[in-house]
């Protein structure tokens, strides 16, 4: 099969893939970097950095690539505008954004003649963010790690968005081989983004000993928690998800006033940073449903390689 091209505004990626922005600190310049050098966009997760760790990590992706870079952050953060805007200064390619929604983003993002890329999992949400000015939409479903906006399942979503809005989408949740890729161009995507899969690559800022944890499960088992974004989300189950499911996990004493809005049923920076670096008892590890289909730790070349291998063969 021949990849489509996608272009965002005047961005023309080699490949018609985008790295997803998995946060806290699994996707830094290192993956962002690895991903652009193969012709993918690379994605740095700005959610939970300081204003001057982003700036820091924008600045070594483009030491290490001549490629595509862009940046992820939830709109639900508290320092959301300022990490935005330091990405704008920072002449980064195009920003991601999901957990919530922001009209000022579009109006920042043409001022600097920078691409938004807003996450919608909905044909209303779509078409708003077309009006506002959005170069391209991620359409995420159910599959998906993390915070979901949706039980629909990607296939699903991505066609209704496709007949309603003119922009290209990408589909994101659960696309981890080629084949998964070949459904979704079938299906109507320009393009998409795969976040577990690189999240298990040698590049990820992820822990040893959490990618080991990864692809080492005799049995992947998956549990919807409640964020204190106010979104569902999907965890693989350990024990510090049993924990809190069971409501054993004591909100924080000491919040930091990270989020905008905060549930305050737990602190979810300190949990999925503590995954982050392999604290697995405290940790909190967001992950697609498709992870089963990874089975080894690879470079992103070797990645990257695999997946147009598996492309051609489909």
């Amino acid at each position: 099969m021949k990849l489509p091209e996608l272009r965002i505004g005047s961005l023309k990626p080699v490949l018609p893939i985008i790295q997803g922005g998995m946060a806290v600190r699994i996707s830094t310049s290192s993956l962002a970097a690895a991903v652009a050098n193969e012709g993918g966009i690379g994605i740095i997760a700005a959610s939970g950095m300081s204003v001057q760790e982003l700036r820091e990590e924008i600045r070594r992706a483009r030491a290490l690539s001549a490629g595509i870079i862009g940046i992820n952050v939830m709109y639900a953060v508290s320092t959301f505008a300022e990490l935005f805007k330091t990405a704008l200064q920072e002449k980064i390619d195009l920003v991601i954004s999901g957990a919530g929604f922001s009209r000022d983003m579009f109006a920042w993002g043409k001022e600097a003649c920078v691409p938004v890329v807003p996450i919608v999992s909905s044909v209303r949400l779509a078409k708003i963010s077309e009006k506002l000015g959005a170069q391209a939409l991620v359409v995420e479903g159910k599959e998906a790690g993390g915070h979901l906006g949706t039980t629909s399942s990607v296939a699903e979503i991505v066609p209704e968005v496709k007949k309603s809005v003119s922009i290209p989408v990408i589909a994101a949740g659960g696309i981890v081989e080629g084949k998964d890729i070949v459904k979704a161009f079938k299906y109507g995507a320009d393009g998409v983004q795969m976040g577990t899969r690189f999240a298990a690559s040698q590049e990820s800022n992820a822990a040893q000993k959490l990618k080991d944890f990864y692809v080492n499960l005799s049995q992947r088992e998956f549990v919807l928690i409640d964020s204190p974004v106010g979104l569902k989300g999907r965890a693989l189950k350990n024990e510090f998800t049993e924990k809190l499911l069971a409501g054993k996990v004591l909100p924080t004493r000491k919040c930091k006033q990270c989020l905008k809005l905060c549930q305050g049923n737990f602190c979810i920076m300190t949990a999925l940073q503590n995954a982050q670096q392999g604290n697995l008892k405290d940790g909190l590890v967001f992950i697609g449903e498709s992870i089963a289909k990874i089975k080894k730790i690879m470079s992103v070349k070797e990645i990257m390689h695999s997946l147009l291998k598996e492309i051609e063969a489909s």
